[in-house]
Order: C-alpha cells, then structure tokens, then sequence
C-alpha cells in the first residue's frame, strides 16, 4: 500500500510529465494498435478468401446414381472433407445460368457434367492437402476431371505466408519502438526525482523499496496509455469504416485486454530498465 500510494504522489506532483508518461505511452501504442488492425482485416480478408477453396470432381456421362452417392458417403469421410455436395446436371446447368447470366441462351441440359463439389475443413486448405485430396479423386474410374484452382491456391498461401512473416516482422518492430518511447519517458520520471532516490539510498532503502513504487507507476501509466490507445483505435477505425464504406472487424474482447495488458508490462518494463541504470549510478 506504501508503494502505491507513493506512486500516485508521483502523479500528483508532476502531472505534467505523468500526463507526457501517458500521452507517449499512448500514441506509441495507438500505432501498434493500427498495425494491428491491419493485420487482423488482411487476416479476415484472407480467411475470406480461403473459404471458397473448392475441389470440383467433374462425372462420366450415366454414372449410376448408387456409386455416386456411395463415392460421396466415402469422400466425406475424409479427415481433411468438411463435407460433399452432389451437384447434378440440371443443378449445374442452373448454377451457370446463375452466375454467368449473360451467356444463359447458350448453355444445354447436356452441357455441363455432374459433378461431387469437395469443401475441405479450415487448417487443410493448404495447396499440399488441396492436391492430394484432388489425386485422389481424379484415381476414381468415373470421375472424368477434376478442378481446383491450382494455381490460385498457390498465391493464395504464398500471399499468407508473406503478409504473416511481415506482420510478425514490423509487430516487433512497433512493439520495440514503443518500449524505447516509454523507457524515456518514464526515465525523464525517475531523473526528475534523483535527489529523492539518492536520499533514500543513504538512509538504507533497498534497491527493491525504491524500485516498487516507480514499477507501480510505471505499470498505472502503462494500462491508462494502453486503453487510451484501445479507444483511439476504435475512434480511428469508426472513422475509417464511414469514410471509405468498408466493414472492418475490430479486436474482440480477449484481444482489447490483452492490448491493456501490454500496455501495462511495457510500462513495467520501461520503468524497470530506467530506474535499474539509474540506481547503478546512484
């Protein structure tokens, strides 16, 4: 209790560099928190994306209808088959009416060919799986092709692939900008009270007494910034959502306090670091 209420001393008598300590804390993690919901919306967007990947299985012409839907009872039982949809001649013929309206007078009843249409479950939509699974449905005798967008699903998983190596790279990188930040401010804290920590060292404080309180401090200005910058990032991200019409997805609960909670430990950290070099000069 001691401590803390040294901490909030602290506040009181220099609101100014408290109210610095907070606003660099932050912006510093405002940024990081844009960042983030960039690559949470490039995440999303991808997962989007990944949902349509689809294996097509086109039929021989007078497949019986048995084998059919045993070959589709067995498919489903793939680990990797979310489930199998029997799409028919007539159900073929009304999808491409559907979805190339344009072209609607040119297509027959006999056009286009039944087909098994294969969704995979999430974590096997990789291009591996994705080609195994379509080898083994090219393998059955009645199955005369089979289409997935090979090429597509390849750029797809190497667009992922890209966009997390470098959302994990310039992570770090805001993240350790942010604790430099906060380091200095929080150092500006400890060096405006030099004379009370020298005094405190010859009366015989601990380096622990005196460290508690400006952890403390350190970790109140950490969770204030953190959701100071949780609010600016909605703020900016309503804004965003009104200017340019989009539907971004914003971070769920879970996320918001874990943003807090690393607010709160650079806060902890930057006063830990500065008031450590600080007591090695005392």
């Amino acid at each position: 209790m001691l401590s803390l209420r040294s901490a909030f001393r602290a506040f009181s008598r220099a609101p100014l560099l408290s109210l610095l300590s907070v606003t660099t804390i932050a912006f510093s993690l405002f940024a990081f928190g844009l960042f983030g919901l960039v690559a949470l919306n490039i995440r999303n967007a991808l997962r989007t994306v990944e949902e349509r990947v689809e294996i097509r299985a086109f039929l021989a012409d007078k497949t019986p209808v048995e084998q059919i839907a045993a070959a589709s009872d067995d498919i489903a039982k793939f680990p990797e088959v979310e489930h199998v949809d029997v799409v028919t001649q007539e159900q073929a013929l009304a999808r491409a009416k559907r979805e190339l309206g344009e072209f609607k007078d040119v297509f027959e009843s006999e056009f286009l060919p039944a087909s098994l249409d294969v969704k995979l479950k999430p974590g096997f939509r990789d291009p591996n799986t994705v080609r195994r699974i379509a080898d083994r449905l090219r393998a059955l005798e009645f199955v005369d092709d089979v289409r997935y967008g090979d090429e597509w699903i390849t750029q797809l998983y190497r667009l992922r692939n890209i966009a997390g190596v470098a959302g994990g790279v310039l992570g770090l990188a805001f993240a350790a900008v942010a604790i430099i930040i906060i380091g200095a401010t929080i150092r500006m804290a400890v060096l405006a009270r030099a004379k009370e920590i020298a005094i405190m060292r010859l009366v015989g404080a601990t380096d622990w007494f005196i460290r508690r309180p400006f952890l403390i401090e350190g970790s109140i200005k950490g969770i204030v910034g953190g959701t100071l910058a949780l609010i600016l990032s909605y703020v900016a991200m309503r804004a965003l959502q009104q200017y340019l019409h989009l539907e971004t997805a914003f971070f769920d609960q879970r996320m918001a306090m874990l943003g807090v909670a690393s607010g709160a430990l650079m806060g902890l950290g930057g006063s830990a670091v500065s008031v450590g070099r600080h007591l090695r000069k005392v």
